[in-house]
């Protein structure tokens, strides 16, 4: 018998949360960003379930060729780029559109034999300070692109640092103000929102959205559960209870005996731990299902399994569900008392983590 423990993956809840990013973003092309195994959730069966989008944006060479082999024709974006002059024919055989965000970039690009023409995002920095150009630097590159024969079209694009911040926070207008100044007269399309833009700033919408967490059903915006925003879970993580102790008060319970009740007390041991994905960080109190019903983490995690409180739930015993999180369990409550993000839960999943539709 199979350990109990998976993550189940909901086709339509992806889908219908690209039918949420239409709603916010009627005159805009999406990119939806399927990086880092589609944030957990597998590639291709992420991109099956978002083949309506316009595009599919990435960071792995190899995930794209694989998207591309599959049958997919929409734009594909490497959000880095390419790492070495090699990688550039792997892109021209297979369509792909890359990000310039570095000077390294433009000259290998100019220095390639490229035959056909590529599709190129060319990226300012508009006060992230991560990748693009900074915006003095931001014309002479656009020229070395336009004069690059190998090159078709350019897209502009950069990043929002505070688009998750309560609406009017300043830096978002400050990064918007600089993208459409230095944009101003150039008539490229434009890329600049991420899924906290897409629902909290419509003026950063322009021709490409790239939304990424959202399409997966958890809440780009702190203190707004997903549910709000009607997006649906993608991803819901289930086990089951595989033994039980009672524990008197004072009994401790897991690695270091870190807890210790003050009372008499039932705990179910679940399968599932830190070499699942589970964080191992999540406190006493961190919130999980049992039967349906919300009850606590208690103890230190370990690499196989977790404690649960059961003092309240008489019905729950060995082989009682559990559900870490997902649907009835919202993956940023989760993350929130673990002291992460939903991002970090959903990415983490180990190989060994089985994924079912």
């Amino acid at each position: 018998m199979s350990r109990p423990l998976q993550a189940l993956i909901d086709l339509s809840a992806l889908e219908h949360n690209l039918s949420v990013v239409r709603r916010y973003t009627p005159r805009s092309r999406v990119m939806a960003v399927i990086k880092a195994d589609a944030y957990g959730h597998g590639l291709l069966r992420a991109a099956e379930a978002l083949a309506r989008a316009d595009g599919f944006a990435m960071l792995e060479l190899d995930a794209a060729v694989r998207l591309r082999e599959a049958g997919y024709r929409q734009t594909i974006l490497l959000l880095e780029g390419f790492f070495d002059m090699d990688e550039l024919a792997w892109i021209e055989q297979y369509h792909l559109s890359v990000v310039i965000h570095n000077h390294e970039q433009l000259a290998m690009l100019s220095a390639a034999r490229v035959r056909g023409r590529l599709n190129v995002f060319l990226k300012l920095n508009t006060g992230m300070n991560r990748l693009g150009f900074p915006l003095e630097q931001f014309p002479a590159a656009l020229e070395t692109l336009r004069a690059n024969p190998a090159v078709d079209q350019i897209t502009l694009m950069s990043h929002l640092a505070h688009a998750d911040e309560p609406r009017g926070d300043a830096s978002v207008a400050v990064q918007l103000q600089r993208f459409l100044a230095a944009a101003e007269g150039r008539h490229l399309p434009r890329s600049l929102a991420n899924s906290a833009a897409i629902l909290r700033y419509p003026e950063t919408h322009a021709d490409w959205v790239r939304p990424g967490i959202m399409l997966y059903g958890a809440s780009p915006l702190p203190g707004t559960p997903a549910a709000e925003l009607d997006l649906f879970p993608a991803m819901t993580v289930t086990t089951r209870i595989i033994a039980m102790q009672t524990l008197n008060p004072g009994d401790g319970v897991g690695y270091g005996l870190a807890f210790r009740p003050g009372r008499h007390m039932r705990v179910g041991i679940v399968a599932g731990g830190y070499a699942d994905g589970y964080p191992r960080h999540a406190p006493t109190g961190t919130p999980v299902l049992v039967n349906g019903k919300r009850t606590q983490v208690v103890g230190r995690v370990s690499m196989d399994m977790l404690h649960v409180d059961l003092s309240d739930m008489e019905d729950a015993g060995i082989g009682s569900p559990v559900t870490l999180w997902g649907k009835g369990m919202p993956v940023d409550e989760v993350a929130q008392a673990a002291g992460t993000v939903a991002y970090e839960l959903l990415c983490a999943l180990a190989p060994r983590m089985q994924k079912v539709t």
